[in-house]
């Protein structure tokens, strides 16, 4: 385990790519400390990084809730994309049982939470246990426990996210599809990768999830989490979503709105809910 100390944080690897590394937050105290796994968005592309969690993280460790917060290889870096990101995503969760040797971790309370393509792999990383033996994705016989989802204006539906993207190209005329990128084709070209990849088609999840999301979000339209939430009560998940009217899409990870009491009951909520 490289270890290296970084301010308020420690940076960790957890695999041997550069890429391959989540920081660290404990909380002051004894613990054993509450977990919450953090995912950046960016669209699955090398041009955001996990520093964009930074105060968001920050703030969830001054209420007492150790952090990890992940990298993981993206579009655009060699080994990116299908297969790669999601397997660094699935590595970096199971080697909070690692981080557990050393640290004051309490297990049994691990949720996870993404933003934008972030909270895609948050809900994906809670449903791995949903997928096939033979999935190139790994094996997921005994993955760790997820207490509980929270997706801020998640990519919650890839093949919905994927048509989006493709009107705006019609419409514009420029080639950006980054789901598209993401999974190497269209739902209709790799079917299977589709559905092992959206969390949509790994339902029943069968952990709570919290899906906040604002009405004025441009870059990942509400109606993502809207439909995603109606097909997750469908199959006997335990969804909220929580529509914030006045919101845009960066608001949600910003600790100084006012967005930010919304997003921290609801963490508290799924990290303190009786099993």
């Amino acid at each position: 385990m490289d270890v290296s100390e970084e301010r308020d944080f420690k940076r960790i690897s957890y695999g041997s790519n550069e890429n391959q590394f989540g920081d660290l937050r404990i909380p002051e105290g004894e613990g054993p400390f509450p977990v919450a796994i953090v995912i950046h968005g960016g669209f699955w592309r090398a041009g955001l990084s996990l520093n964009l969690m930074n105060p968001f993280a920050e703030s969830l460790t001054a209420m007492g809730i150790a952090v990890w917060n992940i990298e993981y290889r993206r579009v655009g870096q060699e080994g990116g994309g299908w297969p790669g990101t999601f397997q660094d995503v699935s590595s970096a969760v199971e080697f909070v049982r690692t981080l557990s040797e050393n640290y004051p971790l309490d297990l049994s309370r691990v949720v996870t939470i993404g933003h934008s393509a972030g909270g895609h792999l948050a809900l994906w990383a809670a449903a791995r246990h949903r997928l096939p033996k033979e999935s190139i994705l790994g094996n997921f016989e005994n993955p760790l426990p997820i207490k509980g989802v929270i997706s801020l204006a998640g990519v919650n539906d890839l093949a919905l996210m994927c048509e989006v993207h493709q009107l705006r190209e019609k419409i514009s005329k420029i080639s950006d599809n980054p789901t598209r990128d993401l999974m190497g084709g269209t739902m209709e070209d790799v079917p299977f990768r589709y559905h092992e990849g959206s969390p949509i088609e790994l339902l029943p999840i069968g952990v709570p999830m919290d899906l906040i999301h604002g009405s004025l979000d441009i870059n990942v339209p509400i109606g993502i989490s809207e439909s995603f939430a109606k097909a997750a009560k469908s199959a006997g998940d335990h969804v909220r979503l929580k529509a914030l009217p006045y919101s845009e899409h960066f608001k949600l990870i910003d600790p100084d709105t006012e967005e930010w009491s919304v997003v921290f009951e609801s963490i508290l909520s799924i990290i303190n809910q009786e099993n």
